[in-house]
């Protein structure tokens, strides 16, 4: 019974492939749907030559009617391994259109549907911003997983927002893709939980993107095995997401200078200047 959605602040760094690997690895005993509600436009009608229908334009039509939990599941497809899609549009003006209709009234549809006892749900948000549709996802969400390369110029936009995803989610925790400063610096520095980091594997990449020639089980690769380290983490934090909650705001009280600890040291103000 866990919404996991996941969203980045800037750029590309993988949203899609990482959900769709985080669904793919998810721990035993829950079934997983990924649902495409990117405004920018949603990749897995290319990837993977799905039918246009059904999908969120169907699922965003059949809200109107009611938001049951058992509709999700009604305009899913299936990907090659069998794992069960939602694909968006790939224009951005129609999967705009579908995740407003969608989210209308916050975000029931998606929220009912992980409520099913054994269901995962894990949205696919990409790049979001301040006036996002997606937001109300986020708000739903269990667990939201911000998706964050570990450079200057990435980081300079996860400080610029650090503000704004602490109002879409008081339990968003990172993770970092690729190289770049080390995950222990990144997390102290900027007063942030780091839950985990995807290493830059392209073979990984291209089996879990459905690529023409690539055969290998996704769970061999670099990247498959740290979206299931990822993913043990998350269901994890999904089951004990209220008592989380708490003890962050007891952290808070006790020592209102945690989050910004870091906040003076020269790796922060290289980031913080980046960003203006």
């Amino acid at each position: 019974m866990t919404l996991v959605a996941l969203c980045s602040l800037k750029g590309s760094p993988g949203v899609t492939t990482a959900a769709l690997g985080l669904a793919a690895r998810w721990p035993a005993g829950e079934l997983p749907v990924v649902v495409e509600c990117d405004a920018a436009g949603g990749d897995l009608l290319a990837r993977f030559r799905l039918e246009t229908s059904p999908g969120l334009v169907s699922l965003a039509a059949a809200v109107r009617r009611g938001a049951d939990a058992g509709l999700v599941w009604q305009h899913t497809q299936r990907l090659p391994g069998g794992l069960p899609v939602v694909a968006g549009p790939a224009g951005a003006e129609q999967a705009r259109a579908a995740l407003v209709q969608l989210t209308s009234a916050g975000a029931a549809v998606l929220r009912r549907a992980a409520d099913r006892p054994g269901t995962v749900v894990v949205a696919d948000c990409g790049q979001v911003g301040q006036s996002s549709a997606t937001q109300s996802i986020l708000q739903a969400a269990d667990v939201v997983l911000l998706l964050a390369r570990s450079r200057d110029d990435a980081l300079s936009h996860v400080v610029a927002n650090l503000d704004a995803a602490a109002r879409w989610s008081w339990h968003a925790t990172f993770v970092l893709v690729g190289g770049g400063y080390p995950t222990s610096e990144v997390a102290s520095t900027l007063g942030i939980e780091v839950i985990g980091r995807l290493p830059d594997d392209l073979h990984g990449a291209a089996v879990l993107g459905g690529r023409p020639g690539r055969r290998s089980a996704p769970a061999q690769s670099p990247l498959g095995r740290a979206l299931a380290r990822i993913a043990a983490l998350a269901a994890s934090r999904a089951a004990t997401t209220h008592r989380w909650k708490e003890g962050v705001a007891d952290l808070s009280e006790a020592d209102p200078s945690t989050p910004s600890a870091g906040r003076n040291s020269s790796l922060h103000k290289s980031w913080e200047g980046v960003s203006r």
